[in-house]
């Protein structure tokens, strides 16, 4: 599985858990394909993400003017998380790659243009400060 996927199926993992409340290791299960066994990145991803989600939330609060993060469309809010995760815990990944991606997951989970906009404004603040 290589990171693209794995980011596409962390975000999958941390909605269905922000939406359900279920596990991360019920929550992985159930966004793999027959057979298909999860990357330690896709773990990394979603773990490290709900470890330092308290933290992550309040830097996405401080980064959004006039919102706050249970405001944002649930997708977007699976990708703000995982992208401040990675862009603040994973030191080995440019912070430009992780922003690019989030992005380009916006725009693929999204209908419009609005989506890739906003995640590419609140991500383009904090990377700033970082």
């Amino acid at each position: 599985m290589n990171r693209r996927v794995a980011r596409i199926k962390a975000v999958q993992s941390l909605y269905q858990i922000d939406m359900t409340k279920i596990g991360p290791d019920e929550a992985i299960e159930a966004v793999l394909e027959e057979g298909e066994e999860p990357s330690s990145f896709l773990h990394q991803l979603v773990e490290g993400t709900l470890n330092h989600l308290e933290e992550i939330d309040s830097t996405l609060n401080g980064a959004m003017d006039h919102w706050t993060i249970n405001r944002v469309a649930n997708v977007n809010r699976a990708i703000l998380r995982m992208a401040v995760y990675e862009m603040k815990w994973e030191e080995e990944i440019p912070v430009s790659v992780s922003l690019n991606e989030a992005i380009d997951l916006a725009k693929g989970f999204s209908s419009d243009d609005e989506s890739g906009k906003f995640v590419n404004g609140v991500l383009s603040k904090i990377a700033g400060e970082l």
